[in-house]
């Protein structure tokens, strides 16, 4: 397996990050009849902040991203993609998780949203993550996140 790596992404990330979110969420966004070309890349960049953001490497070649933003109650995750060729890998898990054991997380809520449909809303389930609503584009979901005495998420 390669070697996953975060590192903090920059503002010159902006566009790399827009084109992977557009090839990750074209399938969902065009089963549920909302893709656009170029309205899918400039929410990005409307809700980019570089400070927040992650760039996932697998060695040394770019294939996703996470934002992982404080807010009020605790941390919002969005724009969580891997590239089509390294999913279904345990990259996302072993991002999620990493993220997730951080001493600023435990006892907070983190909240997200994913499409209906989308098979990330799996890997959330599995990590602990609850519906708390949704309608006919996203689930939100939540999670006050705990470990255990293993050092696990519960």
């Amino acid at each position: 397996m390669e070697q996953i790596t975060l590192h903090q992404s920059q503002n010159s990330d902006v566009e790399t990050i827009a084109d992977l979110r557009a090839i990750v969420l074209r399938d969902d966004l065009t089963r549920l009849g909302r893709f656009n070309e170029v309205k899918v890349r400039q929410r990005f960049r409307d809700a980019f902040t570089p400070v927040h953001t992650w760039i996932i490497k697998a060695d040394s070649s770019f294939i996703g991203c996470i934002a992982f933003k404080p807010i009020l109650d605790g941390y919002l995750l969005e724009h969580f993609y891997i590239h089509p060729d390294y999913q279904g890998k345990g990259i996302g898990s072993q991002v999620l998780e990493y993220l997730l054991k951080q001493d600023y997380v435990i006892g907070k809520r983190v909240t997200l949203n994913v499409l209906q449909g989308s098979p990330a809303q799996r890997l959330y389930e599995r990590f602990g993550f609850k519906v708390d609503s949704e309608d006919l584009i996203d689930i939100y979901m939540s999670m006050v996140v705990e470990l255990n005495t293993n050092n696990e998420i519960e």
